[in-house]
């Protein structure tokens, strides 16, 4: 999909994830929140999808990835997905490493930009290691090749075949008709 972009905007992908509540419904009122972005467009949002926790004990999670074109720097996007985190009732324990959660929003991609630091790695570190990541991105950007040379689909289908299974359950973005 061909969208212009201002020539200070660069293409965003954040991936999003809930296990505690009513998952679909914190995704859905979470995508509304990332399109007041202030000099941020929606590109693409993929369906929603279901996954068992990675690495971690809990409920199912829900998930999608969306693609903006942002103006905002990185630094300033984190802090504003951390902040649509706590308004959905994010809490971070301290010490608890993939705790079940209301919101997970994650930066998984900055335009090509790399950046390393105590806050936010970029291109997202591990994204190439999940299926919940990579069958969403998969379904609005197939082609994509990860920073390790894999497109975003081979990588996809090479996970679920390794057993992580995710499934598509519908769309995430609802139309005026289903509300």
């Amino acid at each position: 999909m061909a969208v212009k972009a201002s020539a200070a905007s660069e293409v965003v992908l954040i991936s999003l994830g809930a296990n505690l509540g009513d998952g679909a419904r914190t995704l859905r009122t979470a995508l509304a929140a990332l399109q007041t972005l202030p000099t941020c467009r929606l590109i693409e949002a993929s369906s929603l999808y279901r996954s068992a926790p990675v690495d971690a004990a809990g409920p199912d999670y829900w998930n999608a990835v969306v693609a903006m074109h942002c103006g905002l720097t990185p630094e300033v996007l984190l802090a504003r997905l951390q902040r649509i985190e706590k308004a959905h009732g994010r809490a971070r324990p301290t010490g608890v490493h993939n705790a079940p959660r209301t919101l997970d929003l994650d930066l998984l991609l900055f335009g090509s930009r790399h950046l390393q630091d105590e806050r936010l790695v970029l291109p997202h570190p591990r994204m190439h290691l999940r299926a919940f990541v990579l069958v969403p991105l998969a379904e609005i950007w197939p082609h994509w090749t990860l920073p390790d040379g894999e497109s975003v689909a081979q990588a996809a289908r090479r996970l679920q075949q390794l057993g992580q299974q995710v499934e598509r359950v519908g769309p995430l973005a609802v139309s005026p008709t289903d509300s």
